[in-house]
């Protein structure tokens, strides 16, 4: 701050306030001898007084005003910060950057304004929370960041004489090697008290050479405690006679018994060894006190969890991390490991306990599941301890919940996809036997007329068949094989083109609530499905609210709303990933789902409807159908609470296209009559012989083959044919294949592929120019229509 400096004699106020007085008073004076009133004088004189009032107040107020303006030297400011090895700023109340030092530029490779720093995602959230925290209560805190591969703490503070700064110091936090650590503990002090109680350590690399040993072990091993041993194979200073006794080399057979007992440490497969070696002599005297004391003194500080039981199966020490692996914080801790566990796995428990404290020396895991969460199985390490004075047995918990979950994540996953492919060639099969029984029907119906007896009966197989080929559909929508036609639409569009038709699927007697928010993105998809999509859903839900209250009452609500990347990112899933999301959300009032059958609701074929009343093909097409659009479905519910259905569609990036009418299409021509030579290619004998004879009735010559290598020969025989209507998967030879060799000879023969397969599958692995693509199951007049076509485009 910059102040003014002190004045002498009258200042500028009180000259102007003298002149306003003496002013005032002569005025007045005047006033009263010109007219003689007294009172009128006095009006005047009250007059001056405003004015002298007045004037003061307004020099006041622009030496305030001057007296406000301030200087803030921020070349000292910068100077101080530099004195301080931590990484300083300060930002004003706009939010920029105004100082900082050379320390902040080296942790975060120059000078980013906070909180918007090159931290991980969650990093930036706590950052911005504390800088919030800071404006209002004057400081705050921000511990475990992570900023270019470096831990940091962060502290904020309030300050300026206008509190309109806030000072950013953020503490590099000293990376914290377990390790290093118990590297310098067996190779210093620690490692010689050990030593002075018998107890030999040494620290092995996961190739089993030596990083670090006690004192007692340097001279035991190699006879120098002074000799460098790092760097060296550990397994050549031991030998085992033919009692499988373990001894030092150097000390021959003659040399003391060894106990060899091997710490679990760190984990992963490179992890170093922690080796514990005693003497095991059955005459030696047992461990001091003080020795004892070390050992609880390390396992305590182990950073894994550990406990120590005796030879008679009872707890002796447990570390806190044992402690919180076990479930036990502030309860009473147990006596024996077996009442950790579950009933069933007691004695298992027991029965290993026993043996390693009877002398098994190696090591080994088990699964057990705890009485505080028996869903979730942890592994327990047992080692033998023998020579730790009363302990007998080491034991370590390790909790694999997470890593349950992820092979169960996978496990399913791998199991949809099976199922996928399965139900994909299923489908392909069943579209081959429909398009065969469709069009022999086809055939029968234009040699019968409406009136026949046969009529009706040939027209009820055709339907049946029709919806068959529906639920081909269905199972290929699952499998992500169907045909979509993608548009860039809006969410709430779309449920408003099936809302009427939910109103009335829901009845009466559940309501029906919608719920569109603002800014909604656009997304990509094909319309038609995504309305089978929400008619799926409300389907679901309206059984599971009249099975909740079979009178109704119930209430189904739809939501529509934008999620942005940061809230992505909050979620922290391992399947979402972190980008703008339109959401779809269909929540009901119903029963709920069960958590045993929650992770089975989308496979195909699964329904827990009465027998006859449901396909358990609803979920299983809703999941197809989300997945090949690009988006992520999930399902919560529990029990008697309801179930929630949120589906997560891409916001797609490029904008989206104005609305234009669609022009009609052009009525097609009655006649289906056509001439010329085609080629029909179709492993399949059914779909060969009737689509031969569909073509044949419209007047094509048709010649056929029944894999790709027989078309060649036809085509190399006959000549080049007016049209190739070919199956795309054939063995021997499959048709892209076979119309690559022709398009070789003939380039502008014209293609048409048949598939029960997607198009859009289809399309990425053929890559052939002038094709079309017929749709299995198809009719005789679709088989017509489609040879018409393409022979007058040509």
């Amino acid at each position: 701050m910059v102040s003014l400096p002190p004045q002498t004699g009258l200042g500028p106020n009180r000259r102007a306030a003298l002149v306003a007085a003496v002013t005032g008073i002569a005025a007045s004076g005047l006033v009263l001898g010109m007219i003689g009133d007294i009172v009128v004088a006095a009006a005047f004189l009250a007059a001056a007084i405003i004015v002298i009032g007045a004037v003061i107040v307004w020099r006041l107020l622009a030496r305030a005003g001057s007296a406000d303006l301030r200087t803030i030297d921020w070349d000292f400011t910068r100077a101080v910060a530099q004195a301080s090895g931590d990484a300083i700023a300060v930002t004003d109340r706009a939010g920029r950057l105004v100082c900082a030092n050379d320390a902040y530029d080296a942790v975060f490779s120059g000078f980013p304004t906070p909180p918007g720093l090159p931290l991980d995602a969650s990093g930036v959230v706590l950052l911005a929370e504390a800088g919030r925290t800071a404006w209002r209560d004057g400081h705050a805190q921000a511990e475990r960041l992570v900023a270019n591969g470096l831990r940091i703490s962060a502290s904020i503070t309030r300050a300026g004489d206008e509190a309109d700064m806030l000072v950013w110091r953020f503490v590099t936090a000293p990376d914290y090697d377990l390790a290093q650590t118990a590297e310098r503990l067996i190779d210093g002090p620690t490692g010689d008290r050990l030593g002075g109680s018998g107890i030999m350590a040494a620290l092995l690399s996961a190739d089993g050479r030596v990083r670090a040993t006690n004192r007692v072990l340097r001279v035991r091993a190699i006879g120098d405690e002074h000799e460098a041993i790092e760097g060296r194979d550990f397994a050549r200073f031991l030998i085992t006679d033919n009692r499988g006794l373990v001894r030092f080399a150097r000390e021959g057979g003659a040399g003391t018994p060894l106990r060899v007992v091997q710490v679990p440490f760190v984990e992963g497969d490179d992890a170093p060894v922690l080796v514990i070696l005693l003497d095991d002599e059955e005459d030696a005297p047992a461990i001091g006190a003080s020795a004892s004391a070390h050992v609880r003194s390390l396992v305590s500080l182990m950073p894994f969890s550990m406990a120590l039981v005796d030879r008679e199966g009872r707890f002796i020490q447990m570390n806190d991390s044992f402690l919180r692996a076990a479930g036990v914080v502030g309860a009473a801790p147990p006596l024996y490991p077996g009442d950790l566990v579950v009933r069933e796995d007691k004695t298992a428990v027991a029965d290993a306990i026993r043996r390693f404290a009877g002398g098994q020396t190696h090591s080994t895991d088990m699964a057990v599941r705890l009485k505080d969460h028996p869903d979730e199985p942890v592994a327990l390490t047992i080692a033998g301890a023998r020579g730790l004075g009363d302990a007998a047995v080491l034991l370590s918990l390790k909790d694999n919940s997470e890593e349950s979950r992820l092979k169960r994540e996978v496990a399913q996953a791998t199991k949809m996809q099976a199922v996928g492919q399965l139900a994909g060639g299923v489908a392909h099969d069943f579209n081959n036997i429909l398009t065969a029984i469709i069009g022999h029907c086809d055939l029968m119906l234009m040699r019968h007329s409406p009136g026949d007896s046969d009529y009706d009966d040939i027209q009820q197989i055709r339907t049946n068949s029709n919806r068959a080929a529906g639920l081909t559909r269905q199972l290929l929508a699952f499998s992500r094989q169907q045909t979509l036609r993608p548009q860039i639409l809006q969410l709430p569009d779309v449920v408003s083109e099936v809302s009427n038709l939910l109103k009335r699927l829901m009845g009466e007697t559940v309501r029906l609530d919608m719920m569109h928010g603002r800014n909604l993105g656009p997304v990509r998809a094909d319309p038609g499905q995504l309305e089978q999509v929400v008619v799926n859903l409300a389907v679901n839900a309206r059984d599971a609210i009249l099975s909740a209250n079979p009178r109704g009452g119930g209430t189904l609500t739809i939501t529509t709303r934008s999620v942005s990347a940061t809230e992505v990112r909050q979620m922290a899933s391992d399947i979402l990933p972190v980008a703008d999301y339109t959401a779809l959300i269909v929540q009901d009032t119903g029963t709920g789902i069960p958590p045993e059958v929650l992770p089975k609701i989308f496979e195909p074929f699964f329904t827990t409807k009465e027998f006859g009343k449901g396909t358990g093909l609803g979920l299983s097409t809703v999941y197809g159908i989300v997945k090949q659009s690009g988006g992520y479905i999930f399902a919560e519910s529990q029990p008697g609470q309801g179930a929630t259905f949120t589906i997560f569609l891409p916001v797609h990036a490029a904008p989206a296209a104005p609305r234009l009418t669609a022009p009609k299409p052009a009525a097609k021509p009655a006649d289906l009559w056509g001439t010329g030579t085609i080629l029909l290619v179709e492993d399949e004998d059914m779909v060969r012989a009737v689509a031969e004879r569909a073509l044949t009735r419209q007047g094509y010559s048709v010649l056929t083959a029944e894999n790709g290598e027989v078309a060649l020969e036809i085509m190399a025989k006959n000549g080049r044919p007016d049209l190739l209507i070919t199956d795309v998967v054939m063995p021997t030879m499959d048709g892209p294949t076979m119309v690559r060799h022709a398009r070789e000879k003939y380039p502008d023969l014209p293609i048409v592929f048949m598939s029960g397969y997607a198009e859009e599958q289809l399309r990425k692995s053929i890559d052939l120019d002038n094709v079309e693509f017929l749709p299995k199951p198809f009719s005789v007049q679709q088989l017509a229509e489609a040879a018409r076509d393409v022979l007058a485009a040509r």
